[in-house]
C-alpha cells in the first residue's frame, strides 16, 4: 500500500483498484452496501470498528460521528471487480500529502477483512497497490466525472466504448436504476449516500442537474472513431 510519492493538497486524483487476478470483489448487494458505507466511514481521522461501533450500538452508519474528513470525494462507482473514486486531500489535518493514502488503506483493509470473513477466504483481495492518476488538466478533470459515472454502461453494453451505445434510452434508464455510484447524487436524488461527496471542494462544472445530464448524453452519443483515448484513465 505504501506510495513513493505523496499526494499534494489542492490537486485532484483518480483512484482505482481491482480484485486479484481480476476476480470479483462484490458478489451481492450486501457487499456493495458495505463498501459504500466504508467510503463514508473510512474518510475520517478516527479509527472505528464496524461491529463494535456500528452494529452492536445499533447506530445508523450515516449518523456516525466520524470526526474530520481526510479527503474530499467528488465521484465514485462500484463495478463487479473494481472501483473508482475521485478525490482531493483535505488540507490542514496533520496528514499533509498523505490523507489519500491513509483513506484508501483504511478502505481496502476494512473491506478485505469483511469479505474474507464472510466468504471464509484468506489472502489479498485486491491487487497489491491501488492505482492513481493525477487529474492535471481542467479538461481531464471534467472528463473524469463522466468517465466514472458511465462505467456501469459496460454491464449492459460491454463494447459501447469501441462501437458506440446500442440504445441510449436503455443506457440512461440503467444509469438511473444503478445505485452503486454517485450518479444519482449528481441528479440531486436525496439519499443517505449523498453524504459521501464533498462536491464544493471540486470545480463546479455542472451547476445544474440539466447541465450534468447534457454532458452524460453527449458522451453516450459519442462516435468512437472520433474520440481520442484519454491518458491515465485506468480502464479495468
Amino acid at each position: 500500500m505504501k506510495r513513493k510519492v505523496n499526494f499534494v493538497e489542492g490537486e485532484f486524483y483518480h483512484l482505482y483498484n481491482r480484485g486479484n487476478s481480476k476476480q470479483a470483489i462484490f458478489l451481492d448487494d450486501k457487499d456493495r452496501d458495505r463498501f459504500v458505507k466504508l467510503l463514508y466511514l473510512c474518510n475520517s481521522n478516527k479509527s472505528f470498528n464496524f461491529r463494535e461501533d456500528i452494529v452492536e450500538k445499533k447506530i445508523d452508519v450515516w449518523d456516525f460521528d466520524r470526526g474530520d474528513q481526510i479527503v474530499s470525494i467528488g465521484a465514485w462507482v462500484l463495478m463487479p471487480n473494481h472501483f473508482h473514486v475521485f478525490t482531493t486531500p483535505k488540507p490542514g489535518l496533520g496528514v499533509v500529502g498523505n490523507g489519500v493514502t491513509i483513506f484508501i488503506h483504511k478502505l481496502l483493509t476494512s473491506y478485505s477483512k469483511y469479505f474474507n470473513k464472510k466468504y471464509d477466504r484468506t489472502g489479498g483481495l485486491f491487487e497489491s497497490r491501488f492505482k492513481s492518476a493525477h487529474a492535471d488538466s481542467d479538461k481531464y478533470l471534467k472528463y473524469l466525472f463522466s468517465y466514472i459515472h458511465l462505467n456501469p454502461v459496460k454491464l449492459i453494453d460491454p463494447n459501447w466504448k469501441e462501437l458506440g451505445v446500442k440504445n441510449i434510452a436503455n443506457a440512461s434508464a440503467f444509469l438511473d436504476s444503478y445505485k452503486w455510484s454517485s450518479y444519482l447524487d449528481f441528479k440531486d436524488v436525496e439519499r443517505a449516500e449523498g453524504k459521501i461527496l464533498s462536491r464544493k471542494d471540486f470545480p463546479e462544472y455542472f451547476n445544474t442537474t440539466e447541465v450534468f445530464l447534457e454532458e452524460i448524453i453527449d458522451w453516450l452519443n459519442f462516435d468512437p472513431q472520433q474520440v481520442t483515448p484519454k491518458p491515465g484513465l485506468g480502464v479495468v
